[in-house]
């Protein structure tokens, strides 16, 4: 069982799941990448310009293909950004593979409440133990059957707990964050899906009606979880980079890819630390 999709370009599977912007994927010895989207588990690898899912079903195939954002022409959108400023030019060479993944709004929004004050490796952990203690088990994913799984934890069942219940999980000052997020989400006082199409301000200040979520994680929300390619989160590193690389330069300048050039701006930044001494 499995998808292939034929002519993929400008997707690098290390570069676009290893760089910040998900935390359910892990590297195999094979070069391929194991994880779960959506409450569906497959293992990913590129074969030349072919997308390889394996574990996926067929009927999932939409699914995927947005996942990975295969209906944007990526080459476009780098001849676009990279017309705005040298600099991005040179940083979108640098890390052609990178795409903005479709997520889950609420796992995006969980995950990006746990990301803060944290490193990759650890809000990896948080979110597996999350799955693990309240998300329900996948079995015999990827061809392996003694191999379980987990799916996210839905908006229910953690709008259920209390910030105590969360203690397995380790993230703690932001437990009392998760639980206030699903609550929110769970009575409509924060209506996901109607952020991908409110005016952008009006989405982010929605999502900062979330206890702990401020400017930044709103932002990482909405790029990463709604796919408003406009959003630019601004942490203390993108900050630094912007006044190095792009003085007197706002993300708006960007344009309607500001999203995706933060992500070459945020490559390139990190690879290129020299540039900071």
């Amino acid at each position: 069982m499995g998808i292939v999709f034929e002519n993929v370009h400008d997707l690098d599977l290390r570069e676009t799941l290893d760089c910040g912007q998900c935390f359910r994927w892990k590297e195999q010895t094979d070069g391929s990448f194991a994880g779960v989207v959506r409450g569906k588990a497959a293992r990913v690898s590129m074969d030349g310009d072919r997308l390889i899912i394996d574990g996926a079903d067929e009927a999932d195939r939409s699914l995927w293909h947005d996942y990975f954002d295969l209906g944007l022409d990526y080459s476009e959108v780098k001849r676009e950004l990279s017309a705005i400023h040298p600099t991005l030019a040179e940083a979108a060479r640098y890390a052609p593979g990178i795409r903005i993944l479709d997520q889950e709004p609420f796992e995006a929004l969980i995950s990006f409440i746990i990301s803060q004050n944290n490193n990759i490796k650890r809000i990896t952990g948080i979110v597996e133990r999350l799955c693990v203690n309240f998300g329900e088990p996948i079995i015999g994913t990827n061809g392996d059957a003694s191999r379980i799984r987990y799916a996210f934890s839905t908006v229910e069942r953690l709008a259920a707990l209390s910030p105590d219940d969360l203690a397995p999980i380790r993230a703690g000052f932001r437990h009392r964050y998760i639980i206030d997020a699903a609550r929110k989400v769970a009575d409509g006082t924060v209506v996901l899906e109607s952020l991908r199409t409110l005016p952008y301000d009006e989405a982010r200040a929605a999502l900062m009606q979330i206890t702990g979520v401020g400017v930044k994680v709103a932002d990482c929300v909405l790029l990463y979880g709604l796919h408003r390619l406009d959003g630019f989160p601004l942490d203390v590193w993108m900050k630094r980079a912007m006044a190095v690389l792009f003085p007197g330069l706002e993300p708006k300048a960007f344009g309607r890819y500001a999203g995706i050039a933060q992500q070459y701006i945020f490559h390139y930044s990190r690879t290129h630390q020299d540039l900071f001494l």
